[in-house]
């Protein structure tokens, strides 16, 4: 059941229309990413979903949602190892990659449990989910500002340059807080020679699994059925 899929190679980075979004807009990467995973992933984690039941007749919501963590917990180390981008912008890729592959895992999860991935209720769960915004109604607020600047890029494609090594530094430092990395220095890290294989590839599977704790903790209580409410050990 762990094999890839035919998806598997076109979902695995973010795409380079959504690079160009973020980058345009660092303040809220988060909900720009959130917006185009339920976009690009969803179908592809409804597939899955539908295949694994398919081939294994019986499987619970828990122990296919079990197999999407693990399969996403391992992407997200190997990640964290191989990437060859160095300097600030690799270390922007790097948790760039790490924020995409964390968004495939939650939305396959949800499809797990039953929930529609491809919903747009399911940016607004990853967005809390991933800590990014507290409640559910705060993480609504910005998805509609992000969709509507969004818009508004496409209309003044090109009217603005800002420096880039400050959007980038922007940029790094909103998909780290979406990717669950706490610590600055652990996410730059690879800016410094020899620290970035040992101290990616630890700190990606460690904040890959205390987001698969919460989706699961989220998505097995029933709480699609339930008022907006802050998720699991939010305050």
């Amino acid at each position: 059941m762990t094999e890839p899929d035919g998806d598997d190679q076109a979902a695995a980075t973010p795409p380079g229309s959504l690079w160009e979004r973020m980058k345009a807009d660092p303040q809220y990467a988060p909900e720009h990413l959130a917006l185009e995973a339920v976009r690009r992933l969803g179908p592809e984690a409804e597939r899955w979903a539908d295949r694994q039941r398919d081939s294994h007749p019986g499987i619970t919501p828990d122990a296919l949602a079990q197999l999407a963590a693990r399969r996403f917990t391992t992407h997200a180390r190997i990640s964290g190892a191989v990437s060859g981008a160095t300097g600030l912008p690799g270390a922007v890729v790097d948790v760039g990659v790490l924020a995409w592959t964390q968004a495939r895992m939650v939305l396959h999860m949800a499809a797990a449990y039953g929930a529609d991935p491809s919903h747009p209720d399911r940016a607004t769960d990853l967005l809390v989910l991933q800590k990014v915004h507290k409640v559910a109604e705060t993480a609504r607020l910005a998805l509609g500002v992000a969709a509507g600047r969004e818009r508004a890029a496409r209309l003044f494609a090109g009217a603005a340059e800002r420096p880039l090594s400050g959007v980038m530094l922007r940029l790094g430092v909103k998909l780290a807080q979406m990717a669950g990395i706490r610590a600055a220095k652990r996410v730059f890290a690879k800016i410094v020679p020899g620290a970035a294989v040992i101290l990616g590839t630890w700190a990606n599977s460690a904040a890959t699994k205390d987001l698969a704790r919460r989706t699961g903790d989220y998505y097995s209580h029933d709480a699609l059925t339930a008022a907006p409410v802050p998720h699991p050990g939010e305050a």
